[in-house]
């Protein structure tokens, strides 16, 4: 049995379809993508809104959330490393989780059986 793993990736919206191309390559195909607010290092810059300045601290990220069993996360983290590094303060996060079980909600299929496609 294969340990299952949450890996949830916070980067620029400007690198997402590269990136889905690149996880399916490495045959992850399955994901939830979010668009999400956040900061880090880059504490915001000052913008005018309406003739008012304005302290922008929230910048715009996606976040892909996948789940894998077959595929090793140190691979994943490799992909998402080569796609989504420019060199800049930005370039986002990986977080990776155990995860103690995955249900199939329309099948009751269990660990293992509920991501991964057994009918290919």
């Amino acid at each position: 049995m294969c340990t299952i793993h949450k890996i949830e990736i916070i980067t620029r919206p400007e690198k997402l379809e590269d990136l889905k191309e690149a996880l399916n390559k490495i045959e992850v195909t399955g994901m939830t993508v979010s668009n999400v607010y956040g900061c880090g290092l880059s504490k915001g810059h000052k913008e005018v809104y309406r003739g008012t300045a304005v302290e922008v601290t929230l910048h715009p990220k996606v976040k892909v959330e996948i789940v894998v069993c077959e595929v090793p996360p140190a691979s994943v983290i490799e992909v998402v490393k080569q796609v989504c590094c420019t060199g800049h303060i930005g370039d986002g996060k990986i977080f990776v989780y155990k995860v103690e079980n995955a249900v199939k909600i329309r099948t009751g299929e269990e660990g293992r059986d509920a991501i991964v496609d057994n009918h290919i």
